[in-house]
């Protein structure tokens, strides 16, 4: 079972970029697809929360939102057991708690809430226009 924390959320303005990370530990990393969601004001369900961005452990592959590509990056570090989420050209309507996700089922792309089984507690991130 793997334990993940999130780090790096912020008050930040349009246009602005942040670096979240999340930091696993209680099991091997690399066993793991790794996944960002993030949920909205008003949404309280697990179930609402928002596919952000995916890697793959096999071969690192990425796969994004429509509304993040080419402005979010996800990363992994295996030998730090840490996900990485690089925001740029942060939107007012980036606006969300967001959380990291693992799953050590087999997806071609996990992109649901139920592909994973491991969560964060969350980190707040606020863009201002």
């Amino acid at each position: 079972q793997v334990q993940l924390v999130e780090s790096g959320g912020g008050l930040v303005q349009a246009g602005d970029s942040l670096r979240l990370s999340c930091a696993a530990s209680g099991d091997t990393f690399s066993r793991y697809d790794m996944g960002w969601f993030r949920q909205g004001p008003g949404k309280e369900r697990e179930q609402e929360r928002a596919f952000v961005a995916t890697i793959r452990r096999s071969d690192g592959s990425t796969y994004y939102q429509d509304s993040v590509k080419g402005r979010f990056t996800i990363s992994r570090d295996n030998a730090k057991n840490t996900v990485y989420l690089q925001m740029n050209s942060l939107k007012p309507e980036d606006t969300a708690v967001y959380y990291c996700a693992a799953t050590a089922r087999t997806f071609f792309v996990a992109r649901r809430t139920r592909d994973y089984d491991y969560w964060g507690q969350g980190t707040q991130v606020t863009v201002s226009s």
